[in-house]
């Protein structure tokens, strides 16, 4: 048997979900913020050399008369974390020295 109380519980309920699902805002999660492994510089592994450890990146600042120009990131080293191929396998072939 259904008895009345019950009955307003349920709605109560449901009436409490349906406000909340449409006037909630929603938390973006998947493609709007992926996270990558980026060193101090900020920049990405990839745009890091294996070999000597210095950032290929270039970023734009304020330059004289207030012109942009393009100068290249002062990173000397990779400092972000260790990318697993380097962990469980070394590299199989010598080094190219």
């Amino acid at each position: 048997m259904l008895d009345p109380l019950s009955l307003a519980v349920g709605a109560g309920l449901l009436a409490a979900g349906w406000v909340c699902g449409r006037f909630v805002p929603r938390r973006r999660t998947g493609s709007a913020r992926k996270l990558t492994a980026r060193c101090g510089c900020g920049h990405d592994l990839a745009l890091h050399d294996r070999s000597t450890g210095t950032c290929h990146a270039e970023s734009s600042r304020r330059g004289t008369h207030g012109l942009r120009e393009w100068v290249q990131c002062n990173c000397r080293r990779y400092t972000g974390p260790t990318p697993l191929e380097d962990v469980f396998s070394p590299p199989i072939l010598p080094p190219d020295n």
